[in-house]
């Protein structure tokens, strides 16, 4: 068994700016509609899980790079990160090769100018 983690900050001005300059374009190429849809639906808080859910999607590649193998083009509607039942942000890997997972948390938070998500996985081998 192996835990494997990694961590993203971002700065949630980056994303508005990169959002506000590109639109659809940016968006469409980092989220999922999925994400998207879940983000837009917060108005005028829409940025800070924009700028959550990149530094999510950060870590996750961090935490299982080392899992994917030389030929898997990583793209990042591979992950998918969403909410649970009780408002939880979960993963859900999309056409990944990704073997041996067992469990996989995450947590995303955000303050008026950083985003930052903390991914845990643990692996057997």
């Amino acid at each position: 068994m192996r835990i494997l983690c990694g961590t993203d900050i971002i700065e949630i001005s980056r994303i508005r700016q990169s959002i506000e300059r590109t639109g659809d374009t940016f968006l469409n190429i980092i989220y999922t509609p999925k994400e998207i849809e879940y983000c837009e639906s917060k108005r005028n808080a829409k940025y800070y899980h924009y700028a959550g859910r990149f530094a999510a999607k950060e870590a996750i590649y961090k935490a299982v790079s080392s899992l994917l193998d030389d030929k898997f083009e990583i793209s990042w509607h591979n992950a998918e990160v969403l909410n649970d039942e009780n408002g939880n942000p979960k993963i859900n890997f999309l056409n990944t090769n990704l073997k041996n997972i067992e469990s996989i948390d995450i947590s995303i938070s955000h303050c008026k100018e950083y985003a930052v998500a903390n991914v845990v996985v643990i692996v057997n081998d």
